[in-house]
């Protein structure tokens, strides 16, 4: 029973960590003053920060980091979810 019980608590801190990431771009977009970024600078600003996030999950089931092809597919997967 208490084995269930830990594998519940640990699915729900991994399902509140995944939705808190993907807010994270999100409320980072932000200038220097404070102020929320616009038009171009936001979206620049959200592709770099999406490809940044995803750049360190593209390995392979080995752990070995992926190249060419296969590393320009997951990201480009990887940042549609972001």
């Amino acid at each position: 029973m208490t084995k269930l019980l830990s594998a519940m608590v640990v699915a729900s801190f991994a399902l509140l960590g995944a939705a808190m990431a993907q807010g994270t771009c999100e409320s980072r977009a932000v200038d220097k003053n404070g102020k929320a970024l616009v038009g171009a600078a936001k979206t620049s600003f959200l592709t770099k920060c999406r490809r940044e996030a995803c750049e360190p999950k593209a390995v392979d089931k080995n752990g070995k980091a992926l190249t060419g092809a296969a590393k320009k597919s997951f990201l480009q997967k990887c940042e549609r979810e972001a």
